[in-house]
């Protein structure tokens, strides 16, 4: 079989040589990450182009058509690609889908005058691009099938003569960029796609199609870098998303990313295209990209944090938490807390809470659009990423989430840390703030200073319980027609309620059940009643430190702010705007009191 010329392949040809180029990549992924300079030293494309390739061999199966399969491939990809790298390769496969005829099978003639026409599709992707990079090596390969059409109709012969292109193309990266000169590597990206080509010949010499059948997949992990960048980070989060039925041509789309950032990449087409870009604000940018599509998908990673795991991390100790954790940035930022945000849903556009949409895009979006919000937990499959990154380098590690009876996210991340706590020697305790806002910010912030000064995992670990007795929550709710659109109050209680006008204000069990604490005629009598209340438990307990908290209501909380400083002769530590998460079902105008109490 392995000396037959190969004159015409079908899609199970292009599916089985693809799973084994794939196959390349995900075996030598580390390789790839450690060589990652260009264009930030994040040493992480390696695992994007990983990802890339898994979600195309978990997502898609054998068919005889080619073209069917090249779409499908594509497709896949396309929804799949991770990084800046991940995004390119998957733009060339969209360019080869789309200049592919509808054939079951294809002759070496029709596929390299596809690949040759793919070309242009990964450049006009790219805002600004850069030779010396995967799309050089992908460029002079193509070039290369191109050129040898019409000198034979052997595949096989043909793609094992193109990986001396190539390789010399690949070796040349390294004196095209200063930055790849300077560490003496060749492109990471590059390396990627020659290590798919030599995937690829390996299929053709061999047809080991059984092999690559039975090759169990999900026993290959995506690997996490043991390096990151050194140098200064320009633009903060690594943004990618998925947006379907633009509105606007691709060339405005690259420029309103630009705008927003760089490394700029717009993959796919204007029914459904991906985008990359680094940026410093992604809620502002998606507040803008709303307006000409619907965003199905959204991925941020803050570099920053991640950087400071690696290079600069301050304790041995790691803290995770969830977004409903408010706490002001220059603390999160100080503590190097990791947030991993809950998800949020306008109709069919798609927001990470807090990350890409802030509170005040948020309200403006409960004002204007007509489908009320959704939210959904945080998965297994996030906590066990940041777990896995965290214990390379932590000895330890404590997440604390809001209450497990308002969402699943406490269970998730449990689940992924006893996961995790068998892969490494960490220890990692995951543990319900029974609470929410401003009550587990404080929890977080208590965590924190202790690991600061110098307290122990298992002191922390034994503490949290009696912490926890001593958060608390006040909240006065100014309209409750968002807790009744939000299922927070039955429509027939909360119609009755707003008949007679009454003002809830709601507080925590110790179970993580939020209670009626009390009910009043007007925003005003239920802030008084949580002052007073405030007032009388505070004469038996010293206040550790409290928080005054906001629903889009800054001079509301403001005038709490001075109230409360009355009663407790200080300062709070913030006046914050909620979590959108939060705020959503508390609605406009809340405002709120959490305090965190002496043992």
């Amino acid at each position: 079989m392995s000396g037959l010329k190969v004159q015409q392949i079908n899609g199970k040809y292009l599916y089985y040589a693809f799973v084994s180029g794939g196959n390349q990549i995900l075996q030598n992924q580390y390789e790839i990450n450690e060589i990652n300079v260009f264009p930030v030293r994040d040493k992480d494309t390696g695992t994007n182009l990983a990802s890339t390739v898994r979600a195309v061999i978990d997502n898609i199966k054998p068919h005889k058509s080619y073209k069917t399969t090249v779409n499908k491939i594509a497709e896949a990809a396309l929804m799949g690609a991770r990084g800046n790298s991940g995004v390119i390769f998957a733009q060339f496969l969209y360019g080869l889908s789309k200049e592919t005829q509808d054939k079951h099978v294809i002759s070496l003639n029709e596929f390299a005058e596809s690949v040759k026409r793919s070309i242009p599709y990964i450049y006009e992707a790219i805002s600004n691009p850069v030779e010396g990079t995967i799309l050089t090596v992908i460029k002079d390969w193509s070039e290369f099938i191109y050129k040898k059409k019409t000198l034979g109709q052997d595949f096989k012969n043909v793609l094992i003569e193109s990986l001396e292109t190539a390789e010399r193309s690949l070796k040349e990266t390294t004196f095209k960029l200063k930055a790849l000169n300077k560490y003496g590597v060749v492109d990471a990206g590059a390396k990627g796609f020659v290590l798919f080509i030599k995937g690829i010949i390996d299929f053709v010499k061999n047809r080991n199609i059984r092999d690559l059948a039975n090759t169990s997949y999900q026993t290959i992990s995506l690997i996490h870098t043991e390096d990151v960048m050194e140098e200064d980070i320009h633009h903060r989060y690594c943004t990618e998303a998925i947006l379907k039925g633009l509105s606007i041509k691709k060339p405005e789309l690259q420029k309103i990313l630009g705008d927003a950032g760089d490394s700029v990449v717009v993959a796919g087409s204007d029914d459904i295209c991906r985008i990359h870009v680094h940026t410093n604000t992604p809620a502002e940018l998606f507040h803008n990209l709303k307006n000409y599509s619907t965003i199905t998908f959204q991925k941020v990673d803050d570099m920053v944090r991640q950087n400071e795991v690696v290079v600069n991390r301050k304790w041995n100790i790691a803290i995770v938490t969830d977004s409903t954790c408010d706490l002001p940035q220059d603390l999160l930022d100080y503590y190097q807390i990791n947030m991993l945000p809950l998800n949020l849903n306008f109709g069919d556009n798609h927001y990470l809470d807090k990350i890409t949409v802030q509170p005040e895009q948020f309200y403006d979006l409960l004002e204007t659009e007509e489908a009320f919000p959704t939210t959904s937990q945080i998965n297994e499959h996030a906590f066990t990423n940041v777990y896995s990154q965290l214990a390379s380098h932590y000895d330890y590690i404590i997440s604390l989430h809001l209450t497990g009876k308002f969402s699943g996210t406490y269970e998730s991340s449990r689940k992924a840390a006893e996961r995790i706590k068998k892969e490494f020697d960490t220890e990692i305790f995951s543990f319900d703030s029974r609470n929410l806002s401003g009550a587990l910010g404080l929890l977080v912030l208590k965590t924190a200073q202790s690991i600061e000064n110098g307290e122990s995992f298992e002191s922390i670990k034994s503490n949290l319980a009696s912490w926890r007795e001593n958060a608390k929550i006040f909240v006065s709710v100014r309209n409750l027609k968002y807790m009744i659109k939000g299922g927070r109050v039955s429509k027939p209680k909360g119609m009755i309620a707003k008949t007679l006008g009454l003002n809830p204000v709601i507080s925590m069990d110790g179970d993580g059940n939020s209670q009626l604490f009390g009910k009043t005629f007007s925003q005003n009598a239920s802030l008084k009643k949580i002052f007073k209340h405030i007032s009388k438990i505070s004469k038996g307990k010293k206040i550790w430190n409290y928080v005054v908290l906001h629903a889009h209501n800054e001079s509301g909380a403001n005038e709490t702010s001075l109230k409360m400083q009355e009663i407790t002769g200080k300062k709070p530590l913030s006046v914050i705007n909620i979590s959108p998460v939060i705020g959503m079902h508390a609605g406009i105008g809340a405002n709120a009191v959490a305090l965190l109490f002496e043992n």
